[in-house]
């Protein structure tokens, strides 16, 4: 494992955040002091994370003088040995912990989190297979205590959706989910095929964090606004109002539609937090492709074209490609057990970041 930077410049740090925050007029400028008051936490995690890997290290220490050292007897000897194997897989958590604590805070990961799911090749398999992701991550999130709200979708004629756009809101969404963006495919017999042959589909994802208004600011003239009777099943007053929206972005050319809701207003503010997620993620990418050769990550550059993931039904297996991670549960993964895979992905991003991992100036 990578050796712990020097923890000076991050102690030195904090005592500046403390000293800045002693300041009362420190509180006049709210985002400047909210950021700041989230780096010192972070800073006091960090430190703690220090002290826990000091404390270990030193009790191996004195565990591993106990076994080397020529007056201790046997019996004592083989316990100090028994202790010292728990203690080094101890100390490397901690500090591994340590190491994560000590990597820059991604703004985004506290954020709620947008999801796209659009059906790529396949056809109407491909709108089921969407469907089943849509379950998988809602599911997902239910057992985590998020909670899922639909913005938009296009359901198909047999089941499943051609495309369908969902927040999902909760603690360390997007920390949790950032890494599924990409092209998954699945393997499976679809139940229309008389033959029994295995089809390939596939349907895309992208994970959006969610934009606050504040931080991407929309002016009107930029918005071309159009309602229409939405459409859809049938039902009471579904096909009789002027509900549905579609709003196009005039400068990047943007177009996003809901008809979800019976109320155009719910609509337009549906469409809107799609819209925002969308720009702020495209003002995003223009900043990383300025860095695109340091900042490129093994786990692959998250663009939702690149193909990450393969479902094989009949095989009850489900490949990662960026990590070269196979699983043989995948029936359990569609009911929304996914933290082995995500947890998987995050340690494999976790060792490149780390491997690059700098004290703050």
């Amino acid at each position: 494992m990578r050796p712990v930077p020097p923890i000076e410049p991050f102690l030195l740090r904090h005592r500046e955040l403390e000293r800045q925050m002693a300041d009362p007029a420190f509180y006049a400028d709210r985002k400047r002091s909210a950021e700041l008051a989230r780096e010192r936490r972070h800073l006091e995690e960090l430190l703690a994370a220090h002290r826990r890997w000091e404390n270990l290290r030193r009790v191996e220490e004195e565990a591993r003088s106990l076994c080397e050292s020529p007056g201790t007897d046997g019996e004592l000897r083989a316990l100090a040995r028994g202790e010292l194997a728990a203690m080094e897989s101890d100390r490397e958590l901690a500090q591994l912990r340590l190491l994560e604590c000590m990597l820059p805070e991604d703004p985004d990961d506290s954020r709620n989190t947008i999801l796209e799911i659009r059906a790529g090749t396949g056809g109407d398999e491909a709108a089921l297979f969407a469907g089943d992701l849509w379950r998988m991550y809602a599911r997902f999130g239910e057992l985590r205590g998020w909670s899922a709200e639909v913005l938009g979708s296009h359901p198909a004629p047999y089941g499943g959706f051609r495309e369908i756009a969902f927040a999902l809101s909760g603690e360390n969404v997007f920390r949790l989910l950032r890494y599924e963006s990409g092209v998954h495919r699945v393997q499976r017999i679809p139940e229309t095929e008389a033959s029994g042959r295995i089809h390939t589909s596939t349907a895309t994802v992208a994970v959006l964090p969610e934009a606050a208004e504040v931080e991407v600011q929309i002016a009107p003239e930029e918005l071309e606004i159009t309602v229409c009777k939405a459409s859809g099943p049938g039902g009471q007053g579904v096909n009789t109002t002027d509900s549905a929206v579609q709003i196009l972005h005039r400068p990047t050319g943007m177009i996003v539609f809901c008809a979800d809701e019976r109320s155009q207003q719910k609509n337009r503010n549906k469409a809107l937090k799609v819209l925002r997620a969308r720009l702020l993620e495209h003002r995003q990418r223009e900043e990383q492709e300025k860095y695109a050769s340091t900042r490129r990550r093994q786990i692959g550059s998250g663009d939702r074209s690149e193909r990450i993931r393969t479902y094989n039904f009949p095989q009850s297996r489900l490949t990662d490609h960026r990590i070269g991670l196979t699983l043989h549960n995948l029936p359990q993964i569609m009911e929304g057990n996914l933290e082995p895979v995500l947890e998987a992905l995050r340690r494999a991003d976790l060792d490149v970041r780390i491997a690059s991992l700098r004290p703050p100036d």
